[in-house]
């Protein structure tokens, strides 16, 4: 199967991290004998520099003749003061809207061997295995008007927040489909005693719900959500819910896993289905974790979520469902065999990025 790839390592650590991803799809494929077409993109600060631009056409017509794309991270404090006003995160917003990826799939799941790496309880953590699903292209991020001013009374700022029954729908319906092939359980999550469009949003998830009468719908307040993601994270399947609260959820989930550096995701343009091998269909795969300018160049960034991103392509953008397990199952070994980069070695000793991109790629199963 021939799999062509845009490669955007953008960032900070991006391209150390991406460099592992790719590492480990280039042995995918040689062991199961795909072809593999990689082709690399400028997005975020680093676009800018080279172009003035967070998003160049050229990265964008990258992604449109590709099958799927693996992103790095973008931003850091060089670009926060630029004075045309432009910010490498304007580029990963651009690729979203233009993409039309509304669907970002965040899985959260705690390996064992990692169950004190995490600064909760063990006993809180076992059976810790769920998915947030983010609506991506609507809300706070991208509502209009957005701008601040300054006038006599002073400085100004205003951000809409905006969600229509369409995208409140079709994101939910991703919510209900992924409920099924899992534990038929979904939590939507939003704040619909204070904003209007939580109270949309709430009336069309209970609009959706009969078509998935095999699904159990709860609503959950996010600031509830929040708490409960600490208190009994064991107790979530799937969480779907509207743009930043998804964004700010995610980053605490991350801390169920020990570290930032181990949570995958994948941004979608149409529901994730089950995918048939051969079959390619878009999408955008990046590890959660942002730039992390603090330790770039340092070599000691954790790769295991790009890694894990690459098992998601392999998964949902070509159907490669062995492969995906592959990958995952080399992770789970080298975790299980005590590889382990800084983030999460609890002051033991630890791996370079490079390192454990190694190790992972030494589980693989050779010649498949």
């Amino acid at each position: 199967m021939k799999l062509s790839v845009a490669v955007l390592p953008g960032d900070g650590v991006g391209p150390e991290v991406t460099a592992q991803g790719v590492k480990v799809l280039k042995a995918v494929a040689e062991g199961r004998g795909h072809v593999l077409k990689l082709s690399r993109g400028l997005v975020g600060g680093t676009a800018i520099d080279h172009c003035g631009d967070p998003l160049p056409q050229e990265t964008l017509a990258l992604c449109m003749r590709s099958d799927a794309a693996l992103l790095g991270a973008v931003g850091g404090p060089k670009w926060d003061n630029l004075g045309s006003g432009v910010k490498p995160e304007d580029g990963l917003l651009a690729l979203r809207k233009e993409l039309k990826l509304f669907a970002n799939l965040r899985p959260v799941k705690l390996h064992p061997a990692l169950i004190d790496a995490s600064p909760l309880k063990p006993e809180a953590l076992r059976g810790v295995d769920l998915m947030v699903v983010r609506e991506l292209t609507g809300g706070l991020y991208f509502g209009r008007p957005k701008r601040r001013w300054t006038s006599s009374k002073g400085r100004s700022a205003v951000d809409t927040m905006r969600y229509s029954e369409h995208e409140a729908r079709r994101i939910i319906r991703v919510g209900f489909q992924l409920a099924v092939k899992r534990r038929n359980r979904l939590t939507s999550v939003d704040k619909a005693n204070v904003l209007e469009t939580s109270r949309l949003w709430r009336q069309v998830a209970g609009e959706v719900a009969p078509e998935y009468p095999g699904v159990a719908l709860d609503h959950m307040l996010v600031d509830n959500a929040a708490m409960q993601l600490i208190r009994n994270p064991a107790g979530f399947d799937v969480i779907v819910t509207e743009n930043t609260f998804g964004d700010i959820l995610t980053d605490e989930a991350s801390m169920l896993c020990g570290s930032m550096g181990m949570l995958p995701s994948a941004s979608l343009a149409r529901e994730p289905g089950n995918g048939q091998a051969g079959e390619t269909r878009f999408g955008l795969y990046e590890p959660i974790h942002g730039s992390a300018p603090d330790i770039a160049g340092r070599g000691v960034a954790n790769p295991v979520a790009a890694i894990l991103s690459v098992a998601m392509m392999l998964r949902l953008s070509f159907g490669l469902e062995a492969e995906a397990r592959e990958v995952e199952d080399a992770v789970g070994k080298a975790l299980s065999s005590g590889r382990r980069t800084a983030d999460i070695a609890a002051g033991a000793d630890s791996l370079s990025c490079d390192e454990m991109g190694d190790a992972i790629v030494s589980f693989l199963p050779k010649g498949s």
